[in-house]
């Protein structure tokens, strides 16, 4: 089979393109940088295109690509087969042509650090189109030193460096490295990245809860960068220039995943992925992945899947290696177009197989609420924010034993217990699915029904975590979500929780906690208040 060139082969002549797919046919003996034959031929080749040339071999001698560039640079294609894993090479040298006299371009060498590839060589063209000064680089495996160390000038008479065994060297140090810092089985070591045009509190604030939503999806975090920038790049986010040393930062830490404090459009998610050999999340698929390891009920299962498959949805136009990674595969050219409609298909008839579920289900909920309504019980909801400490308050109040752990979104299931005041009135008491900051719409849509349900409300508990730095953008996240359900009409107390980890007399908004009620949700002895001013409320 015929392997075609890659690259800008445009205004070139039938013989020249001939020529330069006859490279394919040419061979290195590992123990060289690149042969010197081929090296020559390379350098004539070039300097009749008037355009940089390149070669990218593998650890056989193999010439496995072929590239035509432009008069000042080369772009290295996306080289199926050959991944760069944590503590490893790519495999893969890339030996290319300079049409004058330059050393290493910051871009070659972004390359070499980006691509993790074997060896990068620039050869240098005399006028008279011979080879002339030979430049090469190799990875450096020290975290804390530059990523890339660039050898000595030479000739094409002095190629045999003995390649393979100094890439096989440095191979075995990055992988010694890598065994440092890999993480536990089933963990990721994640670099965080934030892009924002608002002010750096903000920004820092919400690069603190990304790394608890991290925490909680046994992600562990090796790294984190904010850029703010006036508008967000539409391609790269943060700018092709500013990921690329992010990416370098990524990799000199052994980094496994990039995770972006945004949610990521499929276009966007396209060109980080063929720029990075590093799988790469956003915001939102995080917050899916946590919500769909801890649903446990039947509803709550197909409400997570729902919003993932209505976040795929969209993003199944992008056939590239992004999907590969991120969806088992998906895309592809030729053939690949069918599969990729078919995949569109499944996953349309899937969303309508679960909304049609969910709808059943709520029919059973709906008589269930009828039900209660004729027991003429009113209802208490407690509200708040992930982790604010909801289920807490309802396991002290109903002495239940409903999940309440110290991590983000631990209850997804809403659940309902009876509660009796002194006074012998009976109410029932409801938990919801706990809320984050612009949580995901196809969450917000999934979770609709669900929290819908809080219309029926008599009393809105809202629980805020006074403990938590965050604790204001954390109680107007809520209310922007109440008022966006329609629900602010609803009669709501506030309930300042976790009051042991404070100092009240220094709390910065003493006259926030006068509009509700203090307790500390894990002892009983500070909840009388909040009965007696619920019993208040409930006999009005």
């Amino acid at each position: 089979m015929k392997k075609k060139l890659t690259g800008n082969t445009s205004s070139l002549r039938n013989t020249q393109i001939k020529r330069i797919e006859n490279l394919y046919n040419y061979s290195t003996p590992p123990e060289y940088i690149i042969d010197p034959k081929l090296a020559l031929l390379l350098a004539e080749i070039s300097h009749d295109t008037r355009r940089q040339i390149g070669l990218l071999i593998d650890r056989n001698g193999k010439v496995v690509y072929v590239i035509v560039g432009e008069s000042h640079r080369i772009v290295i294609p996306i080289t199926a087969g050959f991944m760069a894993l944590p503590g490893r090479l790519k495999g893969l040298r890339l030996i290319h042509t300079h049409l004058k006299k330059e050393p290493l371009t910051r871009d070659d060498l972004t390359d070499l650090a980006l691509l993790r590839l074997d060896y990068i060589t620039a050869i240098c063209i005399t006028p008279g189109g011979k080879p002339g000064t030979v430049y090469s680089g190799h990875i450096l495996p020290d975290e804390n030193s530059a990523p890339y160390q660039v050898v000595a000038p030479g000739t094409i008479h002095q190629l045999n460096i003995d390649c393979l065994a100094q890439i096989l060297a440095l191979e075995s140090e990055l992988t010694r490295k890598n065994s440092l810092y890999k993480p536990e089985s089933g963990t990721e070591n994640a670099f965080l990245i934030n892009a924002t045009t608002s002010d750096p509190k903000k920004s820092w604030a919400l690069m603190e809860e990304l790394k608890d939503l991290c925490k909680t999806s046994r992600i562990n975090v090796i790294g984190s960068a904010i850029q703010r920038r006036k508008t967000i790049d539409s391609k790269f986010v943060v700018g092709k220039g500013k990921l690329s040393s992010l990416i370098i930062q990524a990799i000199q830490k052994y980094a496994t995943l990039l995770v972006f404090n945004r949610e990521l459009s499929a276009s966007q998610i396209r060109s980080i992925t063929d720029f990075v050999e590093m799988k790469v999340i956003d915001r939102t698929q995080l917050i899916l992945d946590i919500f769909a390891n801890q649903a446990k009920s039947r509803e709550g299962k197909f409400q997570v899947e729902l919003a993932q498959m209505e976040y795929l949805l969209p993003r199944l136009i992008t056939k590239n290696t992004a999907m590969s990674r991120l969806t088992g595969g998906i895309g592809g050219r030729g053939p690949g177009e069918t599969k990729l409609e078919l995949n569109r298909r499944r996953v349309r008839d899937r969303i309508n197989r679960l909304k049609k579920e969910i709808v059943k289900i709520h029919k059973q909920r709906h008589q269930q609420k009828a039900r209660r309504k004729r027991k003429d019980l009113p209802i208490i909801s407690i509200v708040g924010y992930t982790n604010a400490g909801k289920s807490t308050l309802l396991n002290t109040l109903t002495q239940s034993k409903i999940v309440a752990a110290n991590r983000l979104f631990a209850t997804l299931d809403p659940s309902s217990r009876r509660l009796r005041f002194p006074k012998d009135t009976e109410v029932i008491i409801t938990d919801t699915v706990g809320f984050i900051q612009d949580l995901p719409k196809e969450l917000m849509q999934a979770f609709h029904a669900t929290l819908e349900e809080l219309k029926d409300a008599d009393i809105i508990l809202h629980v805020i975590d006074i403990s938590n730095p965050r604790y204001s953008q954390q109680k107007e996240s809520v209310e922007k979500i109440l008022k966006n359900l329609k629900l602010n009409k609803i009669p709501t107390l506030y309930v300042f929780n976790k009051i042991d980890r404070i100092d009240l007399d220094s709390f910065d908004d003493k006259w926030l906690l006068k509009q509700g009620v203090l307790v500390s949700a894990t002892k009983k002895q500070t909840l009388k208040p909040l009965v007696k001013k619920l019993e208040s409320m409930v006999s009005i």
